[in-house]
């Protein structure tokens, strides 16, 4: 049973920086492409960044790239983002999942609780 736990939110001021983590347990870590998710109040939970299992590829929505980045430490079983030059718009919770077929479709079974991020104007 795989088990996701992300960590790492906060409140922040537009501008700011955060690193969120999702610690990976229950199935072989390096075996799966993973991503990040986010969903703000009223809207649908959307795609922002996805990383292969060996780190060769990434991909990132438009609105987050150039300011977010995905990183993934299979020794640890942990997966990052690096989220800079934070905006309000940024305001979400967000979630990892492993990804089923890359880039952007998740395992709708190995959701997280989610991690809050607010960011402050």
């Amino acid at each position: 049973q795989v088990q996701l736990v992300e960590s790492g939110g906060g409140l922040v001021q537009a501008g700011g920086s955060l690193r969120l983590s999702c610690a990976a347990s229950g199935h072989t870590f390096s075996d799966y492409s993973m991503g990040w998710f986010r969903q703000a109040p009223g809207k649908e939970r959307e795609f922002i960044a996805a990383i292969l299992w060996n780190s060769a590829t990434t991909d990132y929505a438009d609105s987050v790239k150039g300011r977010f980045t995905i990183s993934r430490d299979n020794a640890k079983n942990t997966m990052y983002l690096q989220m800079n030059s934070l905006k309000p718009e940024d305001t979400a919770v967000y979630y990892c999942a492993r990804i089923v077929r890359w880039p952007k479709s998740p395992d709708f079974g190995s959701w997280g609780q989610g991690t809050q991020v607010t960011v402050s104007s």
